[in-house]
């Protein structure tokens, strides 16, 4: 299976604001509330298959029991997946993406002082 196509992730600048004292739970509430988006969306789009199947008589239980997916479902799959956690990573792959930069410029700027002390 080939690896999904993802975009390079854009952020936006500054601080997050804080609403808990305790460390790691806005992350954690972000989450959260992603994954209770994607449920509520899920719950709905079933609704409505289970009500459009049943008006026309299909049996919906048995034909989902017996589906085959080929390989270019699976991948649609992988890939929703895939956009599903860079949704609900978004927040501390941000922060993780802030940190190695200000190391990054912590290091160059130790690095640039060291040299001229030489």
């Amino acid at each position: 299976m080939s690896a999904p196509n993802l975009k390079p992730q854009r952020h936006a600048r500054g601080k997050r604001p804080q609403f808990y004292a305790t460390p790691g739970l806005d992350d954690a509430m972000s989450m959260i509330i992603v994954l209770a988006q994607e449920l509520s969306v899920l719950r709905d789009r079933v609704d409505a298959i289970e009500r459009v199947s049943a008006k026309r008589g299909i049996d919906l239980a048995s034909e989902i029991e017996s589906l085959e997916l080929d390989q270019a479902a699976l991948d649609a799959r992988e890939l929703q997946r895939q956009q599903l956690f860079e949704r609900l990573y978004y927040v501390a792959r941000k922060e993780a993406d802030e940190l190695a930069q200000a190391d990054s410029k912590q290091r160059y700027d130790q690095v640039i002082e060291e040299t001229a002390q030489a």
